[in-house]
């Protein structure tokens, strides 16, 4: 299954309110802009995976009926990494990206696979290497 997910993140100019919870003078920093995360969690067919359905939160970029809401990873991304840290720009927070996904597919425990990585899925014939 391939999950599609959008989310709409405030581009970052500065250490905001999230981190510092002082909301005094916000509303002069207003018109910073936005970005949009697009989440495709999946292990395609270079890593052993056959894709059988796709599951979209119906963001304006993915609408339709075939589609079910589905956030949980965008809600652990939010949490884990792109509000985790005061980044003092959208660009230091793009580049920590991919060193949480990394960890997030290859140690992170999911209570979903009892406490395994979702690496830990994958066959161990696999010498791609490419996790996230």
């Amino acid at each position: 299954m391939i999950h599609i997910d959008i989310k709409k993140l405030g581009r970052i100019d500065g250490i905001g309110h999230r981190i510092t919870g002082d909301r005094t003078g916000q509303s002069n920093k207003r018109g910073t802009g936005w970005e949009y995360l697009h989440v495709a969690i999946a292990w395609f067919k270079a890593h052993g995976v056959t894709v059988q359905r796709v599951m979209t939160d119906n963001g304006s970029a993915y609408k339709s009926r075939a589609f079910a809401k589905a956030g949980r990873f965008i809600q652990t991304s939010i949490r884990e990494w792109a509000y985790a840290t005061p980044f003092q720009s959208s660009a230091a927070r793009t580049r920590a990206m991919h060193p949480w996904l990394h960890a997030y597919n290859t140690q992170r425990p999911h209570s979903a696979l009892k406490g395994l990585p979702p690496i830990s899925r994958i066959n161990r014939d696999n010498v791609l290497g490419n996790d996230s």
